[in-house]
């Protein structure tokens, strides 16, 4: 036991890999066993992250560290605090929940459980990587499976135009609009960490917390010949840029609708609830401990760009018709709220209790967000397996033929709405009440698109289960939900209820590495 323990991030990380690797060698002809084996072998990350939620005690804690590459300063080292420790049980629960709702899946099963088990060890490795290189190793690893997942089990319906009037199938165009998006964010990332390792002949967060922004005793950095200050000004923008890319940030924020709109269901789940995150966790973990003076000094910026993406995500939501695409811009209007959270902090170089709020509401946000985007779009998923369509105008009046599916909607809309009772609630308010004594205006504003936020959500809702009924679902039925997809929402649910009502249990975790973020 005591191995496992001392280990138990590693065991974390790399389990979903080798689950991965054992599918390898299973038939692919098995596709019920293929299944099986992927789910039961996600759920055991997730049950190593309860005992890792239950064993922590605050601070950084499960320090694993070994020589990587000692010739550049590089180890393997692992940790985690409060922040990770929030993202890791949230990816470890959503990667079942998502594999589970993947069993409709029918096509090269094989291949797609295999890339989702992959794309969890990417996406935990971000999260528990203590090491600017290793993060961005397992940063990239994620990008690979989901460029997949959407390219090859994507929608199959729908074409766009590009260059030369020529028309190539939509989730094609969304998958290579996703990668264009990521890599030329990343591009500029891993420059960026060359150079800081390089100034600094380190790589490791702990290090570089303590050094890198006192450093200026350096003359030069690298053949060019550049001065710290002109390094970290250039490391910052390719830091600030590659996750503003990943929140995404408006305007940035384009690749998101259609990625989500041609991803498979769980694809959708995954990407809302966990990739999405990774951009607010690299400006939480890196942006603000390494640069804490341009973070202060481009914060006016960041809320900003944040308040428009609460803005126009919200009213580009409201004008959609595809019931997808309205949850796919719901995203850039919530995940506004964990920018603008952030960019209070930053404004006031972490101090004080109104930037220790608004820090605990932005983390609080990315965790709910995924709980009940996630639950939005396998919503999504469900009507449109039976009904083989997401036109909002297609439905109506749908309540009376699927009461449980109906009442389930309801709630998950609730939460994602902000209903006071249910975790948006708690967290949209902590970012707003932070903010407001530090952006006032800008905090005023991002009322419009809470407004909005409201409006798009009743409107979806309304398409859907009320109004008048639709006579071709009356005629032709429509079958409720079953049980294996009351399983998969019922977790989130039941979260979705359980911070609404008592936040602490995870708040107490949040809040002392938020204080502790600028020391």
């Amino acid at each position: 036991m005591d191995f496992v323990l001392d280990h138990l991030l590693t065991f974390i990380l790399f389990t979903p890999a080798l689950v991965g690797a054992v599918l390898l060698f299973l038939p692919k002809e098995e596709k019920v066993l293929l299944r099986w084996v992927a789910l039961v072998g996600s759920l055991i990350p997730f049950a190593l992250s309860l005992v890792l939620w239950f064993q922590y005690k605050g601070g950084r804690a499960f320090d694993e560290h070994y020589l990587w590459y000692e010739a550049i300063g590089s180890s393997y080292h692992l940790q985690v605090d409060g922040l990770s420790l929030t993202m890791v049980l949230l990816t470890t629960l959503l990667t079942p929940l998502a594999l589970l709702a993947s069993f409709s899946i029918t096509d090269r099963v094989k291949a797609y459980m295999i890339l989702f088990l992959f794309l969890e060890t990417g996406m935990l490795g971000v999260f528990l990587a203590w090491d600017l290189l290793l993060f961005f190793v397992f940063w990239e690893i994620g990008l690979v499976p989901m460029y997949f997942l959407i390219n090859q089990w994507g929608s199959e319906k729908g074409e766009r135009e590009i260059w030369g009037g020529r028309k190539i199938p939509a989730r094609t165009y969304a998958s290579f609009k996703f990668m264009i998006y990521t890599m030329a964010g990343s591009l500029g990332l891993l420059l960026a960490i060359q150079m800081i390792g390089v100034a600094a002949h380190t790589f490791d967060f702990g290090a570089l917390f303590q050094y890198w922004p006192k450093m200026t005793t350096l003359d030069s950095v690298g053949p060019l010949r550049l001065s710290i200050p002109t390094v970290k000004i250039i490391a910052f923008w390719a830091f600030a840029i590659a996750f503003a890319l990943k929140v995404p940030v408006w305007p940035f924020h384009t690749w998101l609708p259609d990625a989500h709109t041609e991803a498979p269901t769980a694809g959708s789940m995954i990407l809302a609830g966990v990739l999405l995150k990774l951009g607010a966790y690299g400006f939480l973990r890196l942006v603000l401990p390494l640069f804490p003076a341009e973070a202060q000094k481009y914060a006016g910026a960041l809320a900003f760009l944040a308040v428009m993406a609460i803005i126009f995500g919200a009213f580009a939501a409201f004008g959609q018709t595809d019931f997808k695409r309205l949850v796919a811009y719901s995203s850039v209007n919530h995940m506004g709220f964990v920018v603008l959270g952030i960019a209070a902090a930053a404004y006031v170089g972490g101090t004080g209790e109104n930037a220790t709020i608004a820090l605990n509401g932005a983390v609080l946000q990315m965790f709910n967000h995924g709980l009940s985007a996630a639950g939005m779009f396998f919503l999504v998923g469900v009507i449109y397996e039976r009904a083989h369509t997401r036109d909002l105008n297609a439905f109506g009046g749908l309540f009376p033929l699927v009461p449980i599916y109906g009442g389930i909607l309801l709630f998950t809309s609730m939460g994602s709405l902000g209903l006071p009772g249910l975790s948006g609630f708690i967290s949209e308010f902590l970012v707003v009440r932070g903010a407001w004594p530090i952006f006032t205006v800008y905090t005023a504003l991002a009322m419009i698109g809470l407004l909005f936020t409201g409006a798009y959500v009743l409107k979806g809702v309304k398409k859907v289960l009320h109004g008048p009924a639709n006579e071709h679902w009356e005629e032709h039925g429509l079958a409720e939900i079953n049980f294996r997809e009351i399983v998969v929402i019922a977790p989130l649910m039941a979260l979705m209820l359980w911070i609404g009502v008592w936040p602490a249990w995870i708040l107490n975790v949040i809040n002392t590495t938020m204080r502790a973020l600028f020391q």
